[in-house]
C-alpha cells in the first residue's frame, strides 16, 4: 500500500484535538488526542515532547487568535488596550485552558514573539525597565480573570432574602456585568500606568 497523500498527524492536528478536549473536559490526555485522532499513543510523542509539549501546542493554538498587530498601533495605551481586548477575547473562546496554561512555562517562540514586542512597546514609550514585567503581568492578570468571568454561570451569587443589597446590586449590573468591569478595571490600569513614566 502507498504512502498517503497527506500526513495522518501533525503537531496543528495534536493541538486543535488537544484544545478541543480541553474545552470539552477541561483536560486531555494523551490516549485521548490519539483515540480522537485515529492512531497509536506512540505516533503523537513522535510529533510532541509529551504533555508538556501538547499544553505549548494549546497555548500557540488559542494565542494566534490574538491580534498582535495591536502592538503597532500608536500611542502606546491604544496600543495595550487593543492588545488586551484581543487577548482576552482569544482566552475567552477557551476558558478551561487558562489553569492548564498559566502553571506552565512558556516555551514557544510564537507566544514569546507576543511578550517581546509589548516589552519594546512600552521601552519605546519611556517606561523604566523595572516597570514593565509587573505592569505587563497586571495586565495579563486582568486579562486572564476576566476571560475565566465570562465563563462563569451567568448568576455568580446565589442571592435571597438574607442578601438583598447584593441581589439589587447584581440587577442594577444587568447582564453586561463582566463586560463592564473589564472595561473599568482596564481604564484603571491604563491610569495607573500614565502615573509611571518619567
Amino acid at each position: 500500500m502507498g504512502r498517503p497523500s497527506k500526513a495522518l498527524l501533525d503537531r496543528a492536528r495534536i493541538g486543535a484535538t488537544a484544545l478541543a478536549l480541553v474545552d470539552e473536559h477541561g483536560d486531555f490526555s494523551v490516549p485521548q488526542i490519539a483515540r480522537r485522532l485515529g492512531v497509536q499513543t506512540a505516533s503523537v510523542y513522535h510529533h510532541v515532547d509529551g504533555r508538556t509539549g501538547i499544553v505549548e501546542l494549546l497555548r500557540i493554538q488559542i494565542a494566534s487568535g490574538i491580534d498582535l498587530t495591536a502592538l503597532d498601533l500608536r500611542p502606546w495605551d491604544a496600543a495595550l488596550e487593543a492588545w488586551a481586548r484581543s487577548y482576552r477575547a482569544a482566552f475567552a473562546a477557551h476558558p478551561r485552558a487558562i489553569p492548564l496554561l498559566t502553571t506552565s512555562q512558556v516555551v514557544a517562540p510564537e507566544v514569546l514573539a507576543h511578550y517581546e514586542r509589548a516589552v519594546a512597546l512600552l521601552g519605546e514609550a519611556g517606561f523604566p525597565l523595572p516597570a514593565v514585567m509587573p505592569l505587563l503581568t497586571a495586565f495579563e492578570s486582568l486579562v486572564l480573570g476576566s476571560a475565566l468571568d465570562l465563563a462563569a454561570p451567568a448568576t455568580v451569587w446565589d442571592t435571597d432574602a438574607d442578601t438583598p443589597l447584593l441581589a439589587a446590586a447584581l440587577d442594577a449590573a444587568g447582564p453586561a456585568r463582566a463586560d463592564t468591569a473589564f472595561d473599568l478595571a482596564l481604564a484603571a490600569l491604563l491610569d495607573r500606568a500614565r502615573t509611571m513614566l518619567p
